[in-house]
């Protein structure tokens, strides 16, 4: 199956995310269910009887059902660069996949938050004309996400000055 704008027939190099996403999520995911185990544990415990203090441990399964779905999540993000646009693929359940053209890019944004910062990722955002195009590439090394900018925004610009 031929990408359709190189003019060859070979398959695009498709670019994983890099694992630090998987392990910020993942350690959120442990943070947020501990919390509500343990809340859950001594609210039913004080109130209902140490019996139901159990039930707290529902959000132990959560913790491991959420975990291997991070995991499909995490491993189903990937992008590749072509001769005229971006495709981002990424879902597991339901598939998506989304194509900006260069030509049609008019802002390319990279942002760290603070947890971001603090496990080495970035995120891209592309902009264009229609909002409903819009499209972000999480958990990127930093590096990787400004290369991608710069990268973007040239191609952005030769591909736009030609309309």
């Amino acid at each position: 199956m031929g990408t359709g704008t190189t003019g060859g027939t070979s398959e695009p190099e498709w670019v994983g995310l890099p694992g630090g996403l998987l392990t910020l999520r993942r350690l959120l995911l442990v943070i947020w269910m501990t919390v509500l185990t343990a809340l859950t544990a001594v609210v039913l415990g004080l109130t209902a009887g140490p019996a139901w203090a159990a039930v707290g441990a529902l959000w132990l399964g959560v913790l491991v059902w959420g975990w291997v779905l991070l995991g499909r999540n995490w491993r189903s993000w990937r992008y590749t660069e072509r001769a005229d646009d971006l495709l981002i693929s990424r879902g597991v359940l339901w598939r998506e996949q989304t194509v900006v053209p260069y030509g049609r890019m008019q802002l390319v944004e990279v942002t760290s938050g603070p947890l971001e910062r603090r496990f080495g990722l970035a995120s891209v955002q592309l902009h264009t004309a229609a909002a409903a195009t819009d499209a972000k590439i999480p958990g990127l090394v930093p590096a990787e996400a400004e290369r991608l900018r710069d990268r973007l925004s040239a191609l952005g610009e030769a591909k736009s000055a030609g309309l």
